[in-house]
């Protein structure tokens, strides 16, 4: 299996207009989401094997979600359901197409519920690439089960991916956010972050420092998402910045998701720390910020999600 992912599933509502805030939105229109399944989805659709391992509820919306991954060809014998915990909503509004609200409906979501005893620990010995977010962290029992899941990954030799993914509305503080995902950090080999949240974990929003300071944690390789100025790596060997195309952007949300899984598909493809050099690092950043504006030209996350053989065409358009 080539990348294992693990985290929410959930229900994303997406608004009827852009432009509004989220009390100002006139209706929501329902759409498969959670950002470590948008990764799963986006894997598959760019020629890699993957698997989602999380816990929806045992109701229509949960049954529905599963029935989307499994068509899209993400295997799911990881999941579980809850009978007695509801499937999570996130409301979204867009007051611009690049910037998102979120309203989560969780208390508890069922993916807040996902234990250590329940976990596949024969797929995760399977995966080559093991990755999740922050938000299975904030809580018992998924943040054990989480952990839990990394090491047995990391333990069978899989690369170790983290996306922080913060959502303030979602923690008691920052300050709580960021002690509990800087303990995170020297567990991982690739963490990707946000311009946001590397201000958020270094105190600086200088791209090279913050950087340099984050690798310093444990990581092999970091990776700052920019939106629509691209994106900025850092591997022991040096680091710089990979610059966006210029796209008509519709939705940015997703993107980030759809990014990371064209980094992990480019880095599983071979022996991923050989690739850890900057000369490979900007063609595997290129890639990445092709799927991610490419996902941007649609309403939704998995109805926007490219295929490989449209990132190919989008990059030989574009002289590569």
């Amino acid at each position: 299996m080539d990348i294992v992912c693990l985290g929410e599933l959930l229900v994303d509502m997406f608004p009827a207009e852009l432009g509004r805030s989220l009390a100002e939105v006139s209706a929501f229109r329902p759409k498969p989401g959670g950002a470590p399944a948008n990764v799963a989805v986006a894997a598959v659709r760019l020629g890699a094997s993957s698997a989602f391992i999380g816990k929806v509820g045992d109701e229509a919306f949960g049954h529905h979600l599963a029935q989307v991954l499994a068509q899209e060809g993400v295997e799911t014998r990881g999941m579980r359901y809850d009978p007695d915990a509801r499937t999570g909503l996130a409301f979204i509004a867009m007051p611009d197409e690049n910037t998102s609200e979120f309203l989560f409906y969780r208390n508890p979501g069922a993916d807040m519920l996902l234990r250590e005893e329940e976990l596949d620990r024969s797929l995760l010995q399977e995966a080559r690439a093991f990755h999740f977010g922050s938000i299975s962290l904030i809580q018992e029992p998924s943040r054990s089960a989480t952990l839990e899941a990394a090491r047995i990954a990391r333990q069978a030799g899989a690369l170790i991916s983290f996306d922080v993914n913060y959502r303030p509305t979602l923690w008691g503080t920052p300050a709580e956010a960021r002690e509990r995902i800087a303990s995170t950090v020297p567990q991982v080999d690739l963490l990707k972050v946000n311009e946001g949240e590397l201000a958020l974990l270094t105190g600086s929003d200088d791209l090279d420092a913050g950087s340099r300071s984050l690798l310093g944690s444990g990581p092999a390789l970091c990776v700052v998402t920019l939106g629509p100025d691209g994106s900025y790596f850092r591997v022991a060997g040096g680091g710089g910045h990979v610059p966006a195309f210029a796209v008509r952007t519709v939705d940015a949300t997703g993107c980030g998701d759809a990014y990371l899984a064209g980094l992990l598909c480019q880095l599983v493809r071979g022996e991923w720390r050989e690739q850890l050099v900057p000369s490979r690092m900007r063609d595997i950043l290129r890639y990445a910020n092709a799927v991610g504006a490419l996902t941007s030209l649609t309403q939704g996350v998995i109805p926007a999600l490219p295929t490989a053989a449209e990132v190919e065409e989008f990059l030989a358009e574009r002289g590569e």
